[in-house]
């Protein structure tokens, strides 16, 4: 199985930048596709970004598009996220997760899951 642990979150003013960290423990991290998710409170979990198991393909959705950048490191066994050009509807709880199949976009299919780390942008 794989544990995820987030790190990086804080307060940030708008235009701000962060970058956060997963570090996994698991034996074969280079085995399952990593992503980031947002959860704001009163609304559902939705996705921010994906990366495949190489590394080589990502994908955003059009609201962090051009601002966030999904990242691996499989020899660390660390995904990361820069976000850059924060916005005060960034501010959310991030988590990021594993999935053995490719590229999933939804929550459910995600297997494994960090803790969050909380992330505040103020205008």
């Amino acid at each position: 199985q794989v544990q995820l642990v987030e790190s990086g979150g804080g307060l940030v003013q708008a235009g701000g930048s962060l970058r956060l960290s997963c570090a996994a423990s698991v034996r074969t991290f280079s085995s399952y596709t990593m992503g980031w998710f947002r959860q704001a409170p009163g609304k559902e979990r939705e996705l921010v970004a994906v990366i495949t198991t190489n590394g080589i393909n990502t994908y955003y959705p059009d609201s962090v598009k051009g601002r966030f950048t999904i990242s691996r490191d499989n020899a660390k066994k660390m995904a990361y996220l820069q976000m850059n050009s924060l916005k005060p509807e960034d501010t959310a709880i991030y988590y990021c997760a594993a999935s053995p199949t490719y590229a999933p976009r939804t929550p459910d299919e995600y297997s494994y899951w960090g803790q969050g780390t909380q992330v505040t942008v103020s205008s």
